[in-house]
Order: C-alpha cells, then structure tokens, then sequence
C-alpha cells in the first residue's frame, strides 16, 4: 500500500485535537463557500437568549471568516491550535483525555459568558490561546521561538502575542 503523507500526518493528530482541527477546517470552509450563511455561525447573546439559537455559541468556537484580510491571521490560528492543543494533549493530559476534555469545556463555558457581557461574537481566538496559555504556564521555563528567531522563555509568549498583535493591528 502506497505511503499517504497528509492522512498519516492527520490520523497522528491526538484524537480530541484532531476534531477541533476539522472543524476549525471545515465550518470556516462551509462559510465561505456560501453553503451556510456566516451570521448564522457566530455568537450573538441576543438571539442564543431570546431566539433560542443555541447552536451560535458551539458554532462560534470552530468559526473564523476567511477573507484576504483574514486568511493569515486564520493559518496562524489554525498552527497555534495545531502545535499547542497536541502538545497539551499529549503532554500533561496525556492518556487522560476526559481531564483535556474537561478542561477545554470549561474554557469554553467561559468564553460563551464573557461573550454574552462582552459582544464576544468569534471564539475560535480567545480558545486558542486560552490553551497556549495553559501549555505555557505548564512549560515555563521551556525556550520557544518566535518570528524573526526571537527567543524567549514560554511564559512570556503570550504577552509578547499581544504586543505583536497591536503593533500589527494598530492599537
């Protein structure tokens, strides 16, 4: 049987990270090709409160626009939730999927009441970098790197993620 590099790289996926991926693949796909219109997919408090729209806050996690503005900030979630969600899951999760599991859902239960307070409409961000958060708290001391072949302790990747962020976003 014939080697097939991407489904041996995506079955190598850990299993709770795997789906996260795929839908963070697939539902940001079904939005731009027009199959589901995107305003369905976000977090509007107001229509999960009073329309009973209770589908926009499960939504809201996997969905992120893609358009040219956005395509790059996209990929770069897409690796940040790659790299950081295996590495937790594999690392101090590891063969303890239900307490990753626990852990991601609570995190989300979070995020869905501060987007309720907040106007918090796309969840797939703060969710990522709740986990990468949680990966660099639990690796500290570990040295990373970032663009440019800067090289810091773990413990301040997220810090300079929002320093990087404004300069690129202007404020």
């Amino acid at each position: 049987m014939a080697s097939n590099d991407l489904g041996d790289w995506y079955r190598g996926i850990p299993k709770i990270t795997r789906y996260w991926f795929s839908g963070s693949i697939i539902l940001p796909l079904i939005g731009r090709l027009g199959l589901v219109s995107p305003m369905t997919m976000v977090h509007i408090a107001q229509l999960v409160i009073y329309k009973f729209q209770i589908w926009r806050p499960f939504t809201a996690l996997f969905y992120y626009p893609i358009t040219p503005q956005t395509g790059f900030h996209y990929l770069i979630n897409l690796y940040f939730l790659y790299s950081y969600s295996s590495r937790t899951e594999t690392g101090v999760f590891d063969g303890r999927p239900a307490d990753y599991m626990f852990m991601l859902i609570f995190n989300w239960i979070c995020l869905v009441l501060i987007g309720f307070v907040v106007e918090l409409y796309l969840l797939m961000d703060p969710m990522v970098l709740s986990v990468m958060y949680v990966w660099c708290q639990l690796n500290r001391d570990q040295i990373v790197q970032f663009w440019f072949g800067t090289q810091f302790k773990a413990m301040y990747l997220p810090w300079v993620l929002v320093a990087f962020n404004m300069i690129l976003r202007g404020g």
